[in-house]
């Protein structure tokens, strides 16, 4: 008789949960860094994360102060609590960054994304396209005989549920912008 071969870990699709119940959990924070805005200030951020091997899900940049010549980097990663601690204290030594803060931890927060669709299609499917992304809510900013281009803003989960829905329809080519990200209410002092 051979020996089972069950591999460690498992799937959401597995009978046998073989994971370690003391492992710490893998969790989505969203990052909101505030920096001088200079050259090569977004490289030092991304290869603090390359360099370590943490993954970024989303990256935004934008000056939010002409005058003070500070932008913010919205970055959503994914890590155990103790990765998304040495992060944020990497961050925070960086020389050119003024501020770190996790809007997960923070409190509520509200999270936008915007996402352009380009949908290929005639007669029935053309038809329930529109249908959909009336309901979405979603606007349409080109089309043509063949095809539209929806342009949708919400949580990455709608822009995710969009795409899903519209993949059938004849989906061709998708653009998103990336999370932008505020806390709600006041922001707490650092």
């Amino acid at each position: 008789m051979s020996a089972l071969k069950i591999k460690k870990g498992t799937s959401r699709h597995s009978a046998y949960d073989l994971r370690d119940p003391h492992a710490e959990a893998i969790e989505r924070h969203t990052l909101a860094v505030v920096v001088d805005n200079e050259a090569g200030v977004l490289a030092r951020v991304i290869g603090l994360f390359s360099g370590r091997g943490y993954n970024i899900e989303s990256l935004t940049v934008a000056e939010i102060d002409h005058t003070g010549h500070r932008s913010r980097i919205t970055i959503v990663t994914t890590g155990t609590p103790h990765v998304i601690e040495q992060i944020k204290a990497q961050l925070g030594r960086i020389v050119p960054v003024h501020e770190v803060h996790d809007l997960t931890v923070d409190g509520p927060a509200v999270e936008r994304e915007l996402g352009l669709f380009k949908v290929a299609g005639t007669g029935d499917k053309r038809v329930e396209a529109l249908r959909l992304a009336d309901i979405f809510r979603a606007n349409v900013v080109d089309s043509t005989l063949e095809s539209f281009v929806f342009e949708i803003t919400g949580s990455p989960e709608k822009i995710d549920a969009f795409a899903d829905l519209m993949r059938p329809l004849g989906l061709t080519e998708l653009a998103r912008t990336g999370v932008a990200a505020l806390s709600r209410g006041e922001m707490p002092a650092a």
